[in-house]
């Protein structure tokens, strides 16, 4: 079976920064599952497994643009420390909020008196991510995996 919209895909794989340093990988461990289409995975990595089969190997180096998108130093605020969780702020922890567009993960840069500069640029923005990974298993997707937007069952939400 390929990959493709709708299909739930489990991947061992390495991730690496231009250094060659480990960013992340699922080795000693579990393989990542995620659904095609659902928006789990960067936009860059999913156009590379589309089609891909079980046994598979994967090499593919994704652009800042199809990855995390480029930092974006407009987006740093300075925000009212009480309006973070618990009303505390520290430096180099990371908070969420819900906005009017979602949840929204924050990292706190600084914190004067009652207020802390947040901010929500992505760890891996500007970075060119390499990927290196084998396809373990791909199968559909049940209906209510597709209308809860990510996978069940063994490496997957339970």
């Amino acid at each position: 079976m390929e990959i493709g919209s709708k299909k739930v895909v489990s991947i061992a794989y390495t991730l690496k920064d231009d250094a060659g340093e480990v960013i992340d990988s699922s080795a000693g461990g579990d393989p990542l599952v995620y659904i095609q289409g659902a928006g789990n995975l960067v936009s860059g990595l999913e156009k590379a497994l589309e089609g891909r089969v079980k046994g598979d190997h994967v090499v593919v180096s994704v652009s800042p643009a199809e990855g995390y998108g480029n930092r974006d130093e407009s987006l740093i605020r300075k925000v009212p420390v009480r309006k973070l969780a618990n009303g505390k702020a520290v430096v180099g922890q990371r908070v969420r909020v819900q906005t009017d567009q979602g949840p929204l993960i924050l990292l706190v840069t600084a914190v004067h008196g009652d207020y802390a500069t947040v901010d929500p640029n992505h760890p891996l923005s500007d970075k060119t991510l390499h990927f290196e990974g084998d396809v373990v298993e791909v199968r559909e997707a049940t209906a209510e995996e597709v209308e809860h937007g990510h996978a069940h069952g063994p490496g997957g939400h339970h």
